[in-house]
C-alpha cells in the first residue's frame, strides 16, 4: 500500500512532506516523498525557500517509481511553473492519479510560489487531477472570484470545476466544505477552536489521497479526510507519529452527516 507526496520540506514538521508522511502512516498507507523545495520556516513565520532543480525532481520521481508500484500521488508546494510542468509530465508518463493541494501561501503568511505558478497550474496540472483541494484564499486565486461566504465558494468551485473535481475547504467557511464533481454538494462540518492549524491543509489532502487509494469514492474520501483533519487539529501537532496513532480510528466513520 504505497502512495507518493510531491511537495516542499517544512523543517518544523507541521506541513509539507513530513506532515504527509505522518498522515499516510496514521492511515496505514506507506508514503514515499519527492522534495520540491527546502524551506526555513516554523509555525509562525517563513524565512526562506530554496527550490529544488527540476531535473533532480524528475530524477527523484523516476528512481522511486523504478521500484514502487504507485498509483495515487498528492502534490503540495510546487513553487514554480517549471516544476509544475516537470511534475505534470511525469504524471502523464506514469499515468498517475493525483490530488492537487494548490499550496501558494504558508499558514504564517509567507508566499510559497512564484507569480507565474497559477496559470501553469491551471494549464498543465489541474486538467490531470482527480481532485484539487484549495482553501478559500487559494480558491480566490484559482477562480478569480472573491469569496466572502458559502455562496461565493460555490461560484468559485464551479469555476475551478472547469478543470477538475474540486473541494473548497471550509476552515474559513464555518467548517463546511464545498465539493463539486459535476454537481455541488456542501459537506457539513464544524470549526475547531485551536491554534494547531499549521499544515491542516496538507493533512486534509494527504488523508483524502490515502482514502482514495483505499477505494473510497470522492465524497466518502473527503468526509473521512475532514473528520481526520478535525481530530488532528484537536490533538495538535508535535511532530511525532504517536500523536497521529491516537486518532487513527477516524478511518471507521459510518455517519456521513458531520
Amino acid at each position: 500500500m504505497t502512495v507518493m507526496s510531491i511537495a516542499g520540506f517544512d523543517p518544523s514538521g507541521g506541513a509539507g512532506v513530513l506532515n504527509d508522511i505522518k498522515t499516510f502512516q496514521a492511515l496505514n498507507v506507506y508514503g514515499t516523498a519527492v522534495i520540491t523545495a527546502l524551506t526555513a520556516q516554523n509555525v509562525k513565520r517563513l524565512d526562506d525557500i530554496i527550490p529544488v532543480n527540476s531535473e533532480f525532481i524528475e530524477k527523484q520521481i523516476d528512481t522511486v517509481l523504478e521500484e514502487e508500484n504507485i498509483l495515487y500521488v498528492k502534490t503540495g508546494m510546487l513553487y514554480s511553473s517549471d516544476i509544475i510542468k516537470t511534475v505534470a509530465s511525469k504524471i502523464k508518463e506514469y499515468q498517475l492519479k493525483i490530488v492537487v493541494d494548490p499550496v501558494m501561501v504558508a499558514g504564517s503568511g509567507g508566499l510559497l510560489s512564484k507569480k507565474d505558478m497559477v496559470n501553469s497550474l491551471k494549464k498543465y496540472l489541474l486538467p490531470l487531477a482527480k481532485l484539487t483541494t484549495p482553501n478559500i484564499f487559494e480558491a480566490e486565486i484559482l477562480s478569480g472570484l472573491e469569496i466572502k461566504d458559502e455562496s461565493d465558494a460555490v461560484k468559485a468551485a464551479l469555476k475551478i470545476g472547469e478543470y477538475c473535481n474540486v473541494v473548497v475547504t471550509g476552515g474559513h467557511l464555518e467548517g463546511n466544505d464545498v465539493f463539486y464533481d459535476g454537481h455541488i454538494n456542501v459537506l457539513r462540518g464544524e470549526l475547531v477552536e485551536s491554534q494547531n492549524t499549521h499544515g491542516s491543509g496538507c493533512t486534509y489532502s494527504a488523508a483524502a489521497t490515502a482514502y482514495l487509494y483505499k477505494s473510497f469514492n470522492l465524497e466518502e474520501a473527503l468526509i473521512k479526510a475532514g473528520d481526520f483533519t478535525r481530530k488532528s487539529i484537536r490533538q495538535g501537532f508535535n511532530g511525532t507519529l504517536n500523536q497521529f496513532w491516537k486518532f487513527k480510528e477516524c478511518t471507521n466513520i459510518k455517519n456521513h452527516d458531520l
